[in-house]
Parts: structure tokens; C-alpha cells; sequence
């Protein structure tokens, strides 16, 4: 029992001291150290937790939308919309053309599909040429094969205000190399066949030939070569303006009337051509080589002349 006095004695004095009263100068700042003390552990922890938060709002956040979101945070409303009127761009002083205005397209050429593709203009139509638009145009006609073994085309001879028209098959072989129809014996048997009629080769008289280049071994031209070359001679007969139409042989026949009958069958009538009246005989060459048929060649023309006479034409001894 005396030694728990003696401890008690002694730790009462230690007790005092620390219930010993604090000056109001130090009083202040025990407390708010105290409060430091408690504090100071909860702040950190703190200022730790919000540096974390920030640094991982750094890495999800691009540096650009930061910059924005700061400066959103900075600036007040009406700031913003001051400086984003400020930065509006003001309206130029030239008037622009509208989206519609195709005046850039004027520098280009008024027909570029040609001039683009590099093709030649299409040549006038043979049924708008004039005597020597067409002559021209037979001498380089490359319309059909027939041009690839020709020395010359055969356009026609004679008289361009002639009231007849005599309208042979093809050229032959003197008239591919002279480039003239109907020469040779059977051209001379035609002068006198005109003769008779008080008529010749150039005094109101035209001679054409239904093809205008020799077909190879003076063989019949076959259809697509008279259908293309045809127009040619339909402007011809438009420009010579004939009373009368004679057509020597079977072949410039059966062309001009699109027919397949015999020579036999279409003699002794009249018919027609382009608006013109057309008689059939036979072709001088064969008058060579049959010379029984003289009679009836001349009962052709005889026909011819009646015709010619009934559609207007004045005898030469008269006229022209």
C-alpha cells in the first residue's frame, strides 16, 4: 500500500504539469495547430485523389477541347458572342455570279462535238449541187468498189439545156479510158441514129449513163452499185430539165423503171422517170451485132420524136 501512494505521489505532479493552464497568447495557436494536425492527412489525401482525377481528365480529354472548355469557363456568355460576331467575314464588295451562271463555258467552240471527234463536216447533199459541185464530185466518188479499178469516171457530155436525154447502161472500155459515153462504133451509130432526127451529140441532146465508172470485164453492175450511184443521175436529169427520156438498152431500162421485164415488153410505150416520159429502145452495141433490129430501133425513135413533140418540143429547123 506504501509503494502505490509513493507511485501515485510521484505521477501527480506529472499530471498537473500537463492540466497546467495556457496563456491567451498560446492559445490560438495550439488550436489551430491542433486542427492542422488533424486535417493535414485528410487534405493530402485529398489534393492526391484531385491531382489523379486531373491528370486522367487530361489523357480523356483532347489539348484542344481543354483549351476550349477553359476558355468556355473564362469567358462570360456575352464576351463570346461579341468575338464571335467580331470574327463574322463581312461580304465582299463585287456582286458574285450565282451557282447557275454558265458564263465560263463561253471560251469554248460553238461545235465542239466535231472538232472533238476531228471528223470532216458532212458534204453538202448531191441533190444541192450545181453542174460543177457534181462533176466534181463523180470524178473523186469512191461511193462504191467500182472506183478502185476506173481510169476515169464517166460524167456525160452534151447539151445542159437540152430538151432529150439519152441515158446508156455503163461506161466500156473506150469510154473508161476517154472519159466520155458512147464512143467508139456504137457512139458513131448513135451520131447517126441523132441524125436522122435532125439532132446531135451536143445541139439539144444530153448523154449520161446510169453508172458512172466501167464495172470490171464490162460485167452488168450489180444492185447496191446502181443504187449508189444513182443520185448522180437523178441530179442530172434535175438539172437538165428534159422533155424526154430515152433509154438505150435492157439494164439503163430495167434501172430507171425498176423493173425486171424484157427489153421486148417495154418497147413501143411511154413511160416514166422522174417526172419525165421515157421511151425504150435497144442499146447501139447491140444494133452491131443484130442488125434486123435497125427497123425497130428506128420505130423507136420515131416514137420519141412524137412524144417529145406532145410534151412541147419545137423541131431544130424551127428552134434551137
Amino acid at each position: 500500500m506504501r509503494a502505490s501512494e509513493a507511485q501515485q505521489a510521484d505521477s501527480a505532479p506529472a499530471q498537473g504539469e500537463s492540466r497546467a493552464p495556457v496563456r491567451a497568447d498560446q492559445a490560438p495557436q495550439t488550436e489551430a495547430r491542433d486542427r492542422f494536425d488533424r486535417e493535414s492527412p485528410a487534405r493530402a489525401s485529398d489534393s492526391s485523389r484531385a491531382m489523379q482525377e486531373r491528370e486522367q481528365g487530361d489523357r480523356r480529354v483532347p489539348p484542344a477541347e481543354q483549351q476550349g472548355q477553359q476558355g468556355r469557363m473564362q469567358v462570360p456568355v456575352e464576351t463570346r458572342t461579341v468575338s464571335q460576331q467580331s470574327r463574322t467575314p463581312e461580304p465582299p464588295a463585287v456582286e458574285m455570279p450565282p451557282d447557275d451562271d454558265f458564263a465560263w463555258f463561253d471560251d469554248l467552240p460553238s461545235h465542239p462535238g466535231t472538232e472533238a471527234r476531228g471528223e470532216a463536216p458532212e458534204p453538202p447533199s448531191i441533190q444541192t449541187l450545181d453542174w460543177d459541185a457534181l462533176s466534181e464530185r463523180v470524178a473523186a466518188c469512191e461511193r462504191c468498189r467500182l472506183c478502185e479499178k476506173r481510169t476515169n469516171t464517166v460524167f456525160g457530155v452534151g447539151d445542159r439545156n437540152a430538151d432529150w436525154m439519152l441515158i446508156g447502161e455503163a461506161p466500156g472500155e473506150n469510154e473508161d479510158r476517154l472519159g466520155e459515153p458512147f464512143v467508139g462504133q456504137a457512139g458513131k451509130l448513135l451520131d447517126n441514129m441523132l441524125r436522122s432526127l435532125t439532132l446531135a451529140r451536143d445541139t439539144n441532146v444530153y448523154i449520161a449513163n446510169v453508172i458512172k465508172c466501167r464495172p470490171p470485164g464490162n460485167r452488168n453492175p450489180e444492185p447496191d452499185e446502181v443504187a449508189r450511184c444513182e443520185p448522180y443521175l437523178q441530179r442530172q436529169v434535175a438539172l437538165v430539165k428534159p422533155k424526154l427520156i430515152v433509154a438505150l438498152g435492157r439494164f439503163a431500162a430495167q434501172s430507171l423503171l425498176e423493173t425486171d421485164a424484157s427489153i421486148s415488153s417495154l418497147r413501143g410505150r411511154v413511160h416514166e422517170y422522174e417526172g419525165v416520159p421515157v421511151i425504150v429502145t435497144y442499146h447501139p452495141a447491140y444494133l452491131l451485132r443484130s442488125l434486123s433490129d435497125k427497123a425497130k430501133a428506128w420505130a423507136d425513135l420515131c416514137l420519141a420524136r412524137d412524144t417529145w413533140l406532145a410534151a412541147g418540143g419545137v423541131p431544130s429547123n424551127a428552134a434551137k
